[in-house]
């Protein structure tokens, strides 16, 4: 991938316009060309690069001749790509799924558009704010998913006996989730009944944080001494796939 990294720099592309281009983070960005073989990129994000350049295998750009003609044609196919990318980068993935798996992304799309547009208050924003957060956590947290179960199943739109994943833990939470739910809705919980199991519920949520930031403390001192082992001054995209390399190395040697 130093051809690449030649080119982007004879090009003056820099690396943040390049990952808006490509729809990524900056970091994401330096992983991908930290990997030797672009074949083992997410393959929208290979193919989307190769059209920026105009070729159609990264071994291309050992002949390729950077001229003015060719640096204003990259330009503008990045000018052009960069705007509104986030929608581009959409309606480009929905092409990768099948019909209903595109219909259901789209009414997902269409109703986040449409009540974001219709409602502009703190209170909506931050409805959906929490469930970009719930869809970030989903894989992580299984009990997120039988959540949704049980919502779609009191809401009418699933029968309550369809169990689409794991059916016993399932079947428990929903039962859990309806207990709980009729001492909310029937007025048999009080905030002042509630408040000891509320303050735990902040207790554990505290310590989450507390272990959450001590396990980044630790990987920046891993990241620091991994730095300096290596004669480093930081890490960046030249040298990024060592770093990570010599990190994992450190924290093997802590087994």
């Amino acid at each position: 991938m130093k051809d690449l990294n030649k080119t982007l720099t004879e090009l003056g592309i820099s690396k943040v316009r390049l990952a808006k281009y490509l729809g990524v983070s900056r970091q994401m960005l330096y992983n991908y060309l930290a990997i030797d073989d672009i074949n083992d990129w997410p393959k929208e994000k290979a193919a989307k690069l190769l059209s920026l350049l105009n070729i159609e295998k990264i071994s291309d750009l050992n002949t390729l001749k950077i001229s003015g003609e060719y640096i204003i044609e990259v330009e503008n196919r990045l000018n052009e790509g960069v705007k509104d990318t986030s929608n581009k980068e959409v309606l480009a993935d929905l092409k990768g799924f099948n019909k209903k798996e595109q219909e259901l992304l789209s009414e997902i799309i269409n109703i986040l558009k449409e009540k974001l547009s219709q409602d502009k208050t703190k209170e909506t924003y931050n409805t959906f704010l929490y469930l970009f957060h719930f869809l970030q956590s989903m894989e992580t947290n299984e009990e997120l998913k039988y959540i949704l179960a049980y919502m779609s199943k009191s809401l009418g739109f699933t029968d309550p006996l369809e169990f689409a994943f794991n059916k016993e833990k399932q079947f428990i939470f929903e039962s859990i989730m309806f207990s709980a739910m009729t001492l909310y809705n029937n007025g048999g919980a009080s905030k002042t009944r509630l408040s000891e199991s509320h303050k735990r519920f902040v207790q554990h949520i505290e310590q989450k944080k507390e272990e959450k930031l001590s396990r980044t403390q630790e990987l920046n001192t891993v990241k620091v001494q991994a730095l300096k082992e290596l004669g480093f001054n930081e890490i960046n995209e030249d040298n990024a796939k060592e770093v990570f390399e010599k990190i994992a190395e450190i924290q093997s040697r802590k087994v």
